[in-house]
């Protein structure tokens, strides 16, 4: 399965957005990456529907929006409309509303011909998400606690890859996107790659970068 790299926006200068974009895409990489936060599934708050809408125009790589937001069903509209080419939700988000919520929420992403995605935390098992494997494009396994960039890849994770991507397999379903965000670099891309993980997040790694060509480059192996 081809691996493909996502870097995320997060980390670039927001003055600089379309810059960053076109350096993205000249860079090799394959999608770009919206960390979308509320302030209040998370602490920090980031950007909107309408970055999405305004980057949407400066490139024709896939938007891969990941909301970090209470109530995603809400913001599924924005975000669709916007140009998103897949947007992803929170299992713990969603269950905090009702054990439904997090299925609605997938299906209406699907009604609107986007692609969806379900994201787990480090601590939540990702067998609680095989129910809704045969509806995702993508599981999201996130190997940081989500709000902030720059922390340090959680090890434990790779173990949580490797179900995932069993899994899907033995569904039939080995054409789901398996996704890591957090903390992930040159020197550990390789062992995420061999646990099954195809999409890598990458923010620092890759705008700290004095190369960030043979950056994406040596994270995608």
């Amino acid at each position: 399965m081809q691996t493909k790299i996502a870097p995320s926006i997060l980390s670039a200068d927001f003055s600089k957005m379309g810059e960053a974009i076109k350096m993205l895409e000249s860079a090799g990489a394959d999608m770009i990456h919206c960390d979308v936060m509320d302030g209040s599934f998370v602490e920090p708050i980031t950007f909107g529907g309408q970055m999405v809408r305004d980057i949407r125009p400066l490139t024709k790589l896939p938007l891969d929006c990941h909301l970090m937001v209470e109530h995603p069903k809400t913001q599924v509209g924005f975000f669709a409309d916007a140009g998103a080419d897949i947007i992803t939700v929170h299992y713990k988000a969603c269950r905090k509303i009702s054990k439904s919520y997090l299925a609605e929420t997938l299906e209406l992403i699907k009604s609107r011909g986007v692609k969806c995605g379900v994201a787990v935390n480090p601590d939540v098992p990702v067998e609680k998400v095989f129910d809704l494997f045969p509806l995702c494009d993508m599981v999201l396994l996130m190997s940081v606690f989500p709000g902030y960039g720059g922390q340090k890849f959680i090890p434990e994770v790779l173990e949580k890859i490797r179900k995932a991507r069993e899994y899907a397999a033995t569904i039939g379903r080995e054409e789901t996107d398996i996704e890591v965000d957090g903390g992930v670099t040159l020197e550990n891309a390789a062992a995420i790659r061999r646990a099954g993980a195809n999409v890598l997040v990458a923010g620092s790694a890759v705008f700290r970068s004095d190369d960030p060509a043979k950056t994406i480059g040596g994270l995608r192996g």
